[in-house]
């Protein structure tokens, strides 16, 4: 295999995309990083308010058209988009490592699964049902029907910069509704990349609008304050989650959140542990740990916490630190270098109140934003290492002397998103993975997203679910006729 080039596709445009143009765009000019060098990749026009006011009037006359809609056209143009990101497959991957920062590896990763929310809810856009049924007393007729929701708006991150906006404008489209897609400042070329994919499949002039800016909260606070937009998708962190929904309530509006997590990954003493280490360095160092989904906290029996440490810590080592594009990188940079600092603070932090670093632990001097695998064994449970969403390449591994004690440990966070289990003992394992606090649960598996499966947490890691049969339900309103003949 030859070792990936890595270039901006060419002509990519780099202003907001409204009503089916590139518009001029009036918000401030910011410049996209490449975090492997820490020099300026591109340089974005950001939208501004008329720029907002331009979107939403796109996409609100767009709806009733895109809405009439047939759902097998709409699917149509889903499915085309599926194949379109297939066939560019390896130009999109560029973009998201250089952007990004991801190895090439996990960037082409990322482009299938993020292309597979369009074939899924191509699949489900002629499904959308309704019912009828007879009233308990005989009497009357109840008739349901489901509806587009409207004008949504679309929040994304910068982790996951194509499967995060397929995750959501799939479904949103299927349903027939349009959306205004403000993507994460760091990484906005992918947004504004797909945009054009999507036109080139057929989706007509202000269906699908982006808006980049690196000035999110005014923005997003003013879209939210439009009678137009009538639904929220986000994915982000709890905290930006919370002041989201405080502005939502006041328009009652539909909100869909996929917040933080502090997944914890268990390893019980009967667990083949060969394959709880290759489990965890999926769950772990998929994406440099950049992930809601990552494995925040090792909880170990300790009858196998030594062995378990010891392998995961040479698999760790064993990753290559360096440019995505790099063909032998296995570990790229951290997005920015706010992350460095944080993931520095966090595990400094830890060593200074007892814990030990088996491997790792300190920054990488030099140009881009670099931090290496990192192995932390004796910090204190409550400490802000495992009580924090990591969001890098760190196994702070802790060890328990029962079941019961994982248990109480793991569920002891706000967090409720994903977990880890490993057991021989599939009784064992289901049981206790039905006491454990969380939307989804990786039981002998390091990977649980699967866009064919409901994506999404409990507690303070979110409402609603994305994904699977019940991520379109959540662009849809349910509408009751009653009627008697």
């Amino acid at each position: 295999m030859s070792t990936p080039v890595c270039e901006l596709p060419k002509g990519l445009a780099t202003t907001p995309y409204i009503a089916g143009e590139w518009a001029v765009g009036d918000g401030e000019r910011f410049e996209v990083l490449n975090p492997a060098t820490g020099a300026p990749l591109a340089t974005v026009t950001g939208a501004g308010t008329r720029d907002l006011q331009s979107a939403l009037a796109a996409a609100s006359d767009a709806l009733p058209s895109w809405s009439a809609t047939a759902p097998r056209v709409r699917g149509e143009v889903l499915r085309r988009a599926f194949e379109l990101m297939h066939e560019r497959a390896d130009e999109l991957a560029a973009l998201m490592t250089l952007e990004m920062g991801k190895t090439f590896a996990d960037a082409r990763a990322e482009v299938a699964y993020a292309a597979e929310f369009f074939r899924w809810f191509a699949e489900e856009a002629p499904r959308i049902g309704g019912e009828l049924r007879t009233a308990p007393s005989g009497a009357n007729r109840i008739l349901t029907m489901h509806r587009p929701v409207g004008v949504c708006l679309l929040v994304t991150p910068w982790n996951f910069p194509a499967a995060m906006a397929t995750r959501k404008i799939g479904p949103a489209l299927a349903a027939g509704c349009t959306v205004v897609l403000k993507p994460a400042e760091d990484t906005p070329l992918t947004a504004l990349y797909l945009a054009g994919l999507l036109t080139e499949a057929g989706a007509p002039a202000g269906v699908v609008n982006v808006l980049p800016t690196a000035q999110p909260g005014p923005l997003v606070a003013a879209a939210l304050a439009d009678e137009r937009v009538r639904k929220l998708s986000f994915t982000g962190s709890t905290a930006v989650g919370r002041l989201l929904l405080a502005q939502a309530a006041s328009r009652v509006l539909r909100t869909s959140m996929e917040l933080g997590g502090n997944a914890p990954f268990i390893v019980l003493e009967d667990a083949d542990v060969d394959a709880a280490v290759s489990g965890a360095m999926v769950a772990k160092m998929r994406n440099g740990g950049q992930a809601c989904t990552a494995a925040n906290r090792f909880l170990v029996r300790q009858e196998v916490a030594e062995e378990f440490t010891t392998k995961l810590s040479e698999a760790m080592a064993a990753l290559q630190l360096g440019p995505g594009a790099e063909e032998a990188t296995g570990l790229g940079p951290m997005v920015n270098r706010r992350a460095v600092e944080r993931i520095t603070a966090l595990v400094d932090g830890a060593v200074a109140d007892g814990a030990q670093v088996r491997l790792g632990g300190s920054p990488v001097d030099g140009p881009g934003f670099f931090y290496p695998a990192t192995v932390v064994t004796g910090a204190d449970p409550a400490c802000p290492l495992a009580a924090e969403e990591v969001f890098g390449p760190v196994a702070a591994i802790y060890t328990a002397s029962s079941d019961e004690e994982i248990v109480a440990t793991a569920n002891a966070t706000e967090y409720g998103l994903t977990g880890y289990l490993y057991t021989r003992d599939l009784a064992r394992g289901l049981r206790i993975g039905e006491q454990l606090e969380v939307g989804m649960l990786g039981l002998n598996r390091g990977l649980v997203s699967d866009p064919a499966a409901p994506f999404g947490g409990v507690r303070q890691s979110g409402l609603g679910r994305e994904g699977g049969f019940e991520g379109i339900e959540e662009y849809l309103e349910t509408s009751y006729i009653a009627t008697t003949w």
